[in-house]
Order: structure tokens, then C-alpha cells, then sequence
């Protein structure tokens, strides 16, 4: 089991896991987020949502200046500390937002598939998709390697357009409310093991690693921790795990933050 006095690294996935799904509210994580930050233990937010959102949240929670994980593994922002890394600030992978967009509008023109960008819309319809206010929405559309959009076609479409994505080298992958198109050689797994080896390189640390989330998007990063917690989510397919020994993995009972502080209370209590 994991300890408050290992070289711990915690990442930690956002909506529906850290911050509740309907109402972006964290309170419930509190005490273990300023324990975690009593004890000198980075808590790396690694999200679907883009890099200025997650910016803009490590600010509502004290993490400013840590390292995240945006956009499903695509864009990685570093440590504010390592400033002479040749990556810093933000190490993007993969193929660019604008080649993404333009791809999948290809294949909508070219097969008619039914779909919806947060590049078709302005901030006001994002916010009343996501229950964000204006400037936080404004925020969710500055995607630089992913693109996000609702799937309004059927299961067989969907198959043929993932079909396509993958002969373009991208992948599709769903999240708690949406579905996001990258890079199909990025990916939470990979920017968690980046990041791991950084503080291995740059702190001269072993680290521990501690995963939590709630949607098929992480399970990637929970395949990749030493220890994992699922917490309960909305979505309906669940998460399924390569490794779902108990030792290393965690279901929580409660959704949200709630879980958080439940799975924190499970392996670190």
C-alpha cells in the first residue's frame, strides 16, 4: 500500500472524479488536497479538457505551478521548477488541433456523419452543454492537439468513422459527457509515464504512482499507476481495467469528490 511518506505522485482525472459532474464543486476533496499539500505530494490533473481550463482550475484548487496533463495525453504542461527542460513550458504531441479539424470535417463532407465540434459553436451553447459560465467555455474550445464533439449518429456510423480515424492515424476516445478525436499514439497512459520518468530524471525520485478516475478515458491512466481508483461514474460501460486486482484497485461507493476523498481514504488512511 502506498504512503504519505513516499515519493507519491498522485494524477487525477476532473469532471465527474475531482470536481462533480453537474456542479464543477470540489469540497468534498478538500481535506485530502491540503493534506496531500502538507506533505509535499503533487497532485497532476490529467483531463480531456484543454490546457487553459486546467490553468485556470489549478488556480481554484492551489496547484498552480504543478505539473497537468490536458487534452487525453496530448499536451503536457511542466513543472513551473523546470524551466530548462527542453519541452518547457507545454510539450504538445501528435498531430495539431487544425489537422485534426480538418480531417474529420473531411469525412463529414465526404460520408455524412452526424456529429457536433465545440468548433461548430460559440461559448454559449458550450456553456449550456457543460453548466460552465461564459469565460470558462470560452476557455474549453482553445484545443491545441484534440477535438471535442457530441456523436449524434448511430453505433454502425461510428464504427465506420473510427475505421477512418484510425487509417488517419487518430482515435477516438469518450469521456464523462463527450467524445474527443487525438493522436492515436497519445494518451493519458503515455503522458503519466513521461511525466513519472521526469521526476525520476529531474527530482531524483522513485515514485509511487496513484491514479484516480471515473470514465473509459481513464483507464489508460489506471492501467498505468501502481494504484488505482475507480470512482463510481455516469457513464454506463463503467471503466474496465487490465489489472482489477484489489491490492491495486479501488471501486468507490460514492461519485464525484466524495469517491476521491473515499479512494484517498483507502489506500493512504
Amino acid at each position: 500500500m502506498p504512503s504519505l511518506q513516499d515519493a507519491l505522485l498522485v494524477f487525477t482525472d476532473l469532471d465527474g472524479t475531482l470536481l462533480d459532474i453537474h456542479t464543477y464543486d470540489w469540497q468534498a476533496a478538500l481535506p485530502w488536497l491540503d493534506r496531500l499539500q502538507d506533505h509535499q505530494i503533487p497532485v497532476i490533473l490529467c483531463s480531456s479538457k484543454t490546457a487553459a481550463e486546467i490553468t485556470a482550475i489549478q488556480q481554484d484548487l492551489g496547484l498552480e505551478g504543478l505539473p497537468f496533463i490536458a487534452e487525453n495525453g496530448a499536451v503536457i504542461q511542466l513543472d513551473v521548477r523546470w524551466d530548462t527542460h527542453p519541452d518547457a513550458p507545454r510539450r504538445i504531441s501528435g498531430k495539431s488541433h487544425r489537422e485534426i479539424r480538418q480531417a474529420i470535417e473531411a469525412q463529414r463532407q465526404e460520408a455524412g456523419y452526424k456529429f457536433t465540434t465545440f468548433d461548430d459553436v460559440d461559448e454559449r451553447v458550450i456553456s449550456e452543454w457543460t453548466g460552465l459560465n461564459r469565460t470558462r467555455a470560452a476557455l474549453a474550445r482553445r484545443h491545441e492537439a484534440s477535438v471535442t464533439l457530441i456523436w449524434r449518429d448511430s453505433d454502425e456510423q461510428m464504427a465506420r468513422f473510427e475505421e477512418k480515424l484510425a487509417d488517419g492515424g487518430l482515435k477516438m476516445v469518450q469521456g464523462a459527457r463527450f467524445w474527443h478525436i487525438l493522436d492515436a499514439r497519445e494518451g493519458k497512459d503515455r503522458a503519466v509515464a513521461w511525466l513519472t520518468e521526469q521526476y525520476r530524471t529531474l527530482e531524483g525520485l522513485t515514485p509511487t504512482t496513484l491514479g484516480l478516475g471515473d470514465g473509459p478515458n481513464d483507464a489508460p491512466l489506471l492501467d498505468s499507476v501502481d494504484f488505482a481508483v475507480v470512482v463510481k461514474g455516469i457513464n454506463r460501460l463503467g471503466i474496465q481495467l487490465k489489472d482489477d486486482n484489489p491490492r491495486r484497485a479501488y471501486r468507490t461507493a460514492q461519485p464525484g469528490p466524495a469517491g476521491w476523498h473515499e479512494g484517498l481514504d483507502h489506500f493512504l488512511s
